[in-house]
């Protein structure tokens, strides 16, 4: 018996389920999830389910590279499994009767078509005669032929006037289904990364699931180790316990290309509260990239606002010098010896600081549009708490589960310009709260300040977006401080501040 090739299938049924399946509003609102869709179905239509994988998935639909590293980037997975879920949803509402249902099975990337019963309607009408419906007939015809006549004609007319009014238009372009032009599915640029532990021997994955390799690439300095457990405005404070100290320099080989330098502090030796004493003052540090000087008597301490405190300083439009490696170099100042705690090399967008983006959670997030989102960063202050009351009038309730609560404030880093910060926010039901107002009042309202100016007074959630629904607050035209940072204090005024996620983009 000869087996059946993927060119003798026809695919008619499910071609036409998956154009029904792209129109519908729950995928027409996320281009990224209808063009992951279409490609996995447009692969089995072509008989090509051995080239479905997630490697081939991550390159040819999200625009990852050849090094792409399924251990330690899961946008695949995530992405397929919130697929899934649009799926499921769409075939409970506006699919439910569909002839054929699309589903990608657990755990695999190759779609399933399954053809549902339809019943037919005409098995509960009373049957009829052959004799009464071959009477029938003549009158059909005459009938069928006057409508048919009267359709022709009306259409013609219709089909002249377009003509008339469109004939000086430039035609439109269709694409296939597979290349439907898409806004950017992550919002970052993708290439090779650099993560590198000054000091330390070993290698660590942190909460946003990067892994940062042990010292490499120095000359000069010494490794030293603090004891400090706790750092504040991190969730990894493993990147600031180990440094590397004195007069030295790093040569890192890069490929041409522009780039994102990200340097890491913290001062665990001098405070008050530490081992050296001292203070403001107690360490300057100096650095270069490739000869120019990106920091000058730079003050860990003074600038973090405190000791023990992760500090981050940001350089955009970074390359390599013309024998392929980035010089940096530590000079200590007049008191104290140089020192750096990480190096973080990224791949940036000439001109302007890669955008942003935290979620009030402990590990990384892809929203409902396919942005990349970090996990909470930064802060200082405050508890995360998560809810179980999906919310409401939004297509993504995931992203607004959990919160941060309190009277906390942010430290983002920037370079110098004008960014757009998104707030996002939800106010829970009082009952799921299970909080106890001291005011009396059940209501919630806070203050926001940037860098010491209020952005936001006395805001009620509930007043301006109704229970468990978000509200989204955007303020434009906004700079850093001295430091290089956005500085968000959120201060309760009623009961607590919250917020459920930041965005800070440049303009």
């Amino acid at each position: 018996m000869p087996s059946i090739t993927a060119e003798s299938i026809s695919w008619e049924a499910e071609r036409t389920e998956l154009h029904t399946v792209l129109q519908a509003p729950i995928f027409v609102r996320s281009p990224a999830l209808s063009h992951l869709l279409s490609y996995l179905c447009e692969k089995t239509f072509a008989g090509e389910t051995n080239e479905i994988k997630e490697y081939s998935i991550a390159l040819d639909v999200f625009d990852r590279r050849d090094s792409f590293a399924q251990d330690t980037d899961s946008i695949v997975r995530v992405e397929a499994n919130r697929l899934r879920k649009r799926l499921s949803e769409y075939y409970a509402r506006d699919g439910a009767a569909d002839p054929v249902r699309i589903t990608i099975p657990v755990g695999q990337y190759v779609p399933r078509f399954q053809h549902v019963a339809v019943p037919e309607s005409a098995g509960t009408e009373p049957q009829q005669s052959e004799t009464h419906r071959n009477s029938l007939r003549p009158e059909w015809f005459r009938r069928s032929w006057v409508i048919a006549v009267s359709i022709t004609l009306l259409v013609a007319v219709i089909a002249a006037g377009f003509w008339v009014r469109e004939k000086s238009k430039p035609p439109p372009i269709f694409f296939p289904a597979a290349q439907q032009p898409r806004e950017p599915t992550i919002g970052l640029p993708v290439g090779t990364e650099v993560h590198i532990l000054a000091g330390s021997t070993r290698k660590y994955v942190d909460h946003a699931g990067k892994v940062w390799n042990p010292d490499a690439y120095f000359t000069g300095g010494s490794a030293v180790a603090s004891s400090v457990q706790h750092i504040w405005r991190t969730q990894d404070p493993i990147i600031y316990r180990n440094s590397r100290q004195g007069d030295f320099s790093y040569n890192i080989p890069l490929k041409v290309g522009t780039y994102e330098l990200r340097l890491h502090f913290a001062e665990n030796f001098y405070g008050p509260e530490s081992s050296g004493g001292g203070g403001e003052g107690s360490r300057t540090v100096t650095v270069s990239a490739n000869g120019e000087i990106l920091l000058h008597d730079f003050d860990v301490l003074a600038d973090a606002g405190g000791e023990r405190t992760a500090e981050v300083k940001v350089f955009p439009n970074i390359s390599p010098a013309s024998d392929g490696q980035l010089h940096l170099t530590f000079s200590s100042g007049q008191s104290g010896s140089a020192m750096v705690s990480a190096i973080e090399i990224l791949p940036g967008v000439r001109g302007q600081l890669r955008p942003v983006r935290i979620v009030t959670r402990d590990v990384p997030y892809y929203s409902d549009d396919s942005r990349w989102w970090s996990p909470d960063t930064y802060f200082k202050g405050g508890q995360l708490r998560a809810s179980q009351e999906p919310a409401e009038a939004t297509d993504d309730p995931e992203f607004y589960a959990i919160e941060r609560w309190g009277h906390f404030s942010y430290a983002i880093p920037l370079s110098p310009g004008k960014y757009t910060i998104t707030l996002h926010f939800i106010e829970r039901n009082t009952a799921e709260r299970n909080e106890l107002p001291a005011s009396g009042r059940d209501d919630r309202t806070f203050n926001i300040f940037c860098n010491g100016r209020a952005i936001i007074s006395n805001v009620n959630l509930r007043d301006e977006a109704g229970e468990n629904r978000p509200l989204t607050k955007k303020i434009r035209g906004v700079e850093p401080n001295a430091q290089g940072k956005l500085l968000l204090e959120f201060v309760p005024v009623t009961r607590y501040a919250t917020v459920s996620a930041i965005e800070v983009v440049p303009e």
